[in-house]
């Protein structure tokens, strides 16, 4: 009897999950804090893990591959003065917080009286429009805003005035693309990762972008609800186990950032409902932050991996030896108390 009690608290010491139970958790968690101390809050462990199966990358435009800073290149004036112009778009954008309206009141460069607008209202992926002084305006695109008469700069971001349906004015706006960008998109290509594009801009300016920094696939001119049926139906086209994600950044893109299978958004210039409603947050808005971000999954993985095989592997040894009458109560110690305290240095590995 005393020997088989022996035996048999050898192999409840021995198959004490202390290990796995322990050194799974903490390897998310030093996954998480690893990401955090590069600039990436990963909000779960699921997002992190689902990191490494990545095998799609669809990206925003304007403040994720590019800036966000625009500067107004060049004002149109077709029936009013540049001033006027000029004052009823700023007076227009300061009910906006968009990169955009930001750079047009920068340009305007005097106070701003919007007291007299009326019925002010934002139309998603067009414009917007208000009243004052009896006039009726539209501040937007060529198809809400212009004119077919009108022909479009390609060289930057087109707006135009219309006042009581008649076009008055435009402006055109350019936008710097991030230094990193092109390397980043090179990086995620040579990874056997699919990169495409999805944004509201004309065509010619979405494939210029996209031919400088690397995408091949574009769909451009799109509305906010166009990028969530188009993601909605790549989703459905998906077969692979890989996994499809959206990078963007303003409130026009939380939609598609919630639907993906992980959202990242941009931390510095994005939107805080982007920011809630995505996986993945980027504080620092570098597109490189992806890359590093894949590499710090795969590097969890393949340690939750190495802690699993060696754990359930030394444990297994020593109940064989166990069985065999080789192994004693200090071999089910270091079965359970030794794997626990190399599994957990392995995890620290993470953190370096």
């Amino acid at each position: 009897y005393s020997d088989s009690i022996y035996k048999a608290l050898t192999f409840l010491v021995i198959s004490c999950p202390c290990s796995i139970a322990i050194s799974v958790p903490l390897s998310y968690f030093s996954g998480i804090g690893k990401a955090s101390k590069s600039g990436i809050l990963v909000k779960g462990s699921d997002y992190l893990d689902g990191f490494k199966d990545i095998g799609e990358v669809i990206f925003d435009k304007t403040g994720t591959i590019t800036t966000g800073n625009f500067n107004v290149s060049k004002i149109k004036v077709y029936d009013d003065t540049e001033e006027k112009v000029l004052e009823l778009f700023a007076i227009g954008e300061s009910f906006s917080n968009h990169p955009i309206a930001k750079s047009i009141i920068n340009k305007f460069e005097k106070e701003i009286d919007a007291s007299k607008v009326k019925e002010y209202k934002e139309i998603s992926g067009k414009g917007i429009e208000y009243q004052i002084d009896g006039k009726e305006i539209k501040i937007g695109n060529k198809n809400f805003a212009g004119s077919k008469e009108i022909e479009e700069d390609n060289i930057g971001t087109n707006l135009y005035l219309n006042i009581d349906g008649k076009t008055v004015g435009g402006i055109t706006l350019s936008d710097e693309i991030k230094s990193d960008a092109k390397e980043s998109i090179t990086k995620l290509n040579k990874l056997g990762i699919v990169t495409k594009m999805f944004t509201g801009d004309s065509k010619e300016i979405a494939l210029e972008i996209a031919k400088q920094v690397g995408i091949k696939k574009v769909e451009y001119e799109m509305l906010p609800q166009d990028k969530y049926t188009k993601l909605e139906e790549e989703l459905k086209n998906n077969n692979t186990s890989k996994k499809i994600s959206f990078v963007g950044d303003g409130i026009n893109d939380s939609p598609v950032l919630a639907r993906a299978d992980i959202g990242i958004s941009m931390g510095g210039i994005g939107s805080s409902s982007a920011i809630e409603a995505s996986d993945v947050v980027i504080m620092t808005d570098e597109l490189s932050k992806i890359t590093d971000g894949i590499r710090i999954s795969k590097k969890t993985n393949r340690i939750i991996k190495q802690n699993l095989i060696f754990a359930i592997g030394v444990k297994i040894l020593v109940l064989v030896l166990s069985i065999l009458g080789i192994a004693t109560m200090w071999q089910a110690v270091f079965a359970d108390v030794g794997t626990t305290l190399i599994t957990i240095l392995n995890t620290i590995r993470i953190l370096k």
